[in-house]
């Protein structure tokens, strides 16, 4: 048997990091408060604080739990069923079971530590980690909310009729992301179920989703894919299989269904679920600039040749494939716009994005994006190619949206 100090001071199996802003104490207290503190999980509150004011986060917290509560030390190592809290003044990131600190740039404006701090939780635990935005404004924790999607995470955020300040929720549901919105007195009683299932517990079992030879997906797989194929005429038998079942491994999950034949019947009863499915793989996340060394070789290599190689009279044409919600083929635009500025000339250029996800697509012909990407473009291309419009939100320019063809497209089939 585990004695409680073992409990308390072994590695944590997840990782749960959680973005709060202003009104973020009231939900910090409402959600600890109602939080099992037995779960064998690490909790890192990542919550925007005064440079200028001690921070007195532990001591109002620690009267609403169990737990021990740590202010973070640089290379601090986590630990099971404790509460992390990040200093002011800094980043935080985890790597290798440790908590890293950084001093903040002060000097580079829009700083968002909640993106900073998932992006890295996304890439250290992937699907053994859980990302919680509370109550606050403007849009941190949004992008990184998308990251933890992508690495396969669970993604809760605060209902926004229940926060002090919906702007940090709203954003990140408007993501199209988000796994569950609730009070933060609800959070603890889903987070415990959602660890504590079956499926959770162990490692990643295909074998749950392969026939009775191993080989291929099992019938209820099968069907539950003829049924997706059916609603969207997207056939997904030829998706990476492991991806698969972790998608549908984790909508078992927040279901808490152990069986893949109730999960079968779930989807015949609600529709809306199969769409969900859907999304959950078709997730693509994407961002601007979003390989740097890419980028840079097209901006001072390839690009400046294609220009002036072009001639009036031929089109410069490109295809973005798997362009998601746009940002890799508006990025394309803009480095060609700049390079024919910078050469002179006056070409006719058509970007041709295409993606299966017609979701995405229309999202992507609006070309208008969350203000979090401020921390993706360089100052020089935000001003001159990005009006700030209402709501703290970015739109591309005509000039560029012109220059871009966005169509849905299949690449399996078509």
């Amino acid at each position: 048997m585990t004695t409680e100090s073992e409990q308390i001071y072994a590695q944590p199996d997840y990782l749960v990091g959680i973005g709060a802003s202003a009104g973020g104490l009231e939900a910090l207290q409402a959600l600890f408060k109602n939080m099992p503190s037995d779960l064998g999980a690490s909790f890192v509150v990542i919550q925007h604080l005064s440079p200028d004011f001690k921070s007195m986060m532990l001591e109002l917290l620690s009267k609403h739990t169990d737990m021990p509560l740590k202010n973070v030390t640089d290379g601090m190592v986590l630990e099971a069923n404790t509460i992390y809290l990040i200093p002011p003044k800094k980043n935080m990131v985890v790597s290798g079971e440790k908590l890293l600190l950084s001093d903040k740039d002060l000097d580079l404006g829009l700083n968002l530590p909640i993106d900073v701090f998932f992006r890295s939780l996304a890439q250290e635990k992937q699907h053994k980690a859980v990302g919680i935005v509370l109550s606050g404004t403007g849009s941190d924790g949004t992008r990184g909310i998308k990251a933890l999607k992508e690495s396969g995470a669970l993604a809760v955020v605060q209902s926004p009729e229940s926060a002090k300040f919906d702007g940090m929720p709203n954003s990140a549901i408007g993501s199209g992301m988000v796994d569950l919105i609730l009070s933060p007195e609800k959070i603890g009683e889903k987070l415990s179920a959602y660890i504590k299932h079956p499926l959770s517990t162990n490692d990643l079992s295909l074998a749950l989703l392969e026939d009775a030879n191993g080989m291929g997906q099992s019938e209820p797989v099968a069907e539950i894919l003829n049924i997706l194929r059916a609603n969207s005429n997207i056939d997904f038998t030829q998706y990476k299989h492991s991806t698969v079942a972790r998608r549908i491994e984790r909508r078992m999950t927040i279901h808490q269904t152990s069986k893949l034949s109730d999960y079968l019947n779930l989807i015949y009863k609600k529709e809306e679920e199969a769409q969900i499915l859907k999304q959950e793989l078709l997730i693509g996340v994407t961002r601007f600039f979003r390989d740097y060394e890419s980028f840079k070789s097209l901006t001072s290599d390839v690009i400046p040749q294609i220009v002036k190689d072009s001639t009036m009279s031929k089109a410069i044409r490109v295809w973005v494939s798997a362009c998601s919600t746009g940002e890799e083929a508006y990025t394309i635009a803009i480095l060609i716009h700049d390079e024919l500025q910078k050469q002179g000339l006056k070409r006719n250029v058509k970007v041709f994005a295409t993606d299966v996800n017609s979701k995405a697509i229309s999202q992507a012909g609006n070309g208008v994006y969350s203000a979090d990407i401020a921390d993706d473009v360089p100052v020089y291309y935000l001003k001159k190619y990005f009006s700030k419009i209402t709501g703290d939100m970015y739109k591309v320019e005509k000039s560029i949206r012109q220059m871009v063809v966005f169509a849905t497209h299949d690449m399996i089939s078509d």
